[in-house]
């Protein structure tokens, strides 16, 4: 049995602390449906029929609110697959090389089948000592879970978790659920909190949970509806957080819209193809958060600008000499929807399918 030091003590402690927001919103909630749907609704209603609404149209959003919420919390991150950790021999080489031009072959000898299109802001290889592998696209280390998450927006506090691609859909809908939930409430509440002033309630401790919930409903809905626009921007233009304040580099340099492919995909690669999932809790994005479409291998026509450094021949798709699928099977039907990949014989570089690297094969051509 290991020992149980001060640090392993101090981790224990901060795992604790870590789910007190969680507890705070689970009580809040607790405590809002008890002064809605009992003070509110049970008591305070007259009308049975504006009951039998409320109290339905109500739990229909709870329901929804408290089903995306706990996704959001109880969805583990995805970490990069097994294929973009350094193998022993690597490990060992890498260990050897000092940092610098040795250190970034060995780097490059490893990531020369892998879907990788981004690097560092010097050109390198993006590599976590940490968990040893080789990064990918959108992929960055949580310090908080000591992982590399992939896809990862940021880590939450009010979820005690990483968003990142295993649940970044379950997030927008927990913010999504949490902002109608509150606009309902200050809705439907409104017209008692104004009874509330001007004394048109029985002086009961309804009163007091009628005044606090609208308070509190108006408060969270100014505040949510402001992330939630944020995100839907974000969904909109394709990007993450962490990628909304940095922008992604490519080979051709740094292209803050490098992952856009346009509304209509951008919305589906995070909800899906299928329309009946998209107001659920359930995963239906698409990918597996390893790779992702780039403008590098398809412009796309709602896209206005082509990123700067692509050659003339990168803007005829007829021309350029990208690996006909670049992305996984999962992935590359995104970039079919606007124009045809044809099988390239003459490609010597291509592994197998939807693991070879467009941006080392731009280098090669270049």
């Amino acid at each position: 049995m290991a020992p149980s030091g001060p640090g392993s003590v101090r981790r224990r402690c901060r795992r604790v602390l870590y789910w007190i927001p969680v507890v705070f919103i689970s009580l809040l909630l607790g405590w809002s449906y008890y002064a809605y749907a009992i003070q509110l609704c049970i008591v305070s209603m007259e009308n049975v029929g504006e009951q039998v609404v409320c109290l339905i149209a109500y739990h229909l959003l709870f329901a929804m609110f408290v089903w995306s919420y706990w996704k959001t919390i109880f969805t583990l991150p995805m970490n990069p697959s097994k294929e973009f950790h350094l193998s022993y021999a690597e490990k060992e080489l890498l260990e050897r090389e000092p940092r610098g031009e040795a250190h970034q072959e060995v780097l490059r000898r490893a990531a020369k089948d892998l879907p990788v299109y981004t690097r560092t802001m010097s050109g390198a290889i993006r590599y976590c000592d940490r968990c040893q592998l080789i990064k990918p696209d959108r992929c960055h280390h949580c310090s908080v879970c000591d992982k590399c998450i992939l896809k990862m927006d940021h880590h939450c506090p009010w979820v005690n978790n990483c968003v990142g691609f295993s649940n970044y859909k379950f997030f927008l809908l927990f913010l999504a659920y949490s902002l109608l939930y509150c606009l309902f409430i200050a809705a439907t509440d409104l017209q008692y909190f104004i009874k509330f002033w001007t004394n048109g309630l029985p002086d009961t401790q309804a009163k007091f949970h009628i005044m606090f919930l609208f308070f509190a409903a108006a408060m969270f809905s100014v505040s949510l509806s402001s992330l939630f626009g944020y995100h839907c921007w974000l969904v909109s233009k394709n990007k993450s957080t962490l990628e909304a304040f940095r922008s992604p580099v490519f080979r051709h340099g740094t292209d803050k819209n490098g992952f856009s492919l346009g509304f209509s995909k951008n919305m589906r690669q995070v909800f899906g193809d299928e329309k009946k999932y998209w107001l659920l809790p359930i995963f239906s994005s698409l990918g597996d958060g390893c790779s992702f479409p780039t403008c590098l291998v398809n412009q796309d026509p709602e896209q206005a600008s082509t990123p700067a450094g692509l050659n003339s021949s990168l803007k005829n798709p007829e021309n350029h000499q990208f690996p006909a699928k670049p992305l996984r099977e999962s992935q590359s039907h995104l970039l079919t929807d606007s124009q045809s990949w044809t099988e390239s014989s003459t490609n010597p570089g291509k592994g197998k399918a939807g693991m070879s690297n467009p941006a080392l094969t731009m280098e090669n051509e270049t």
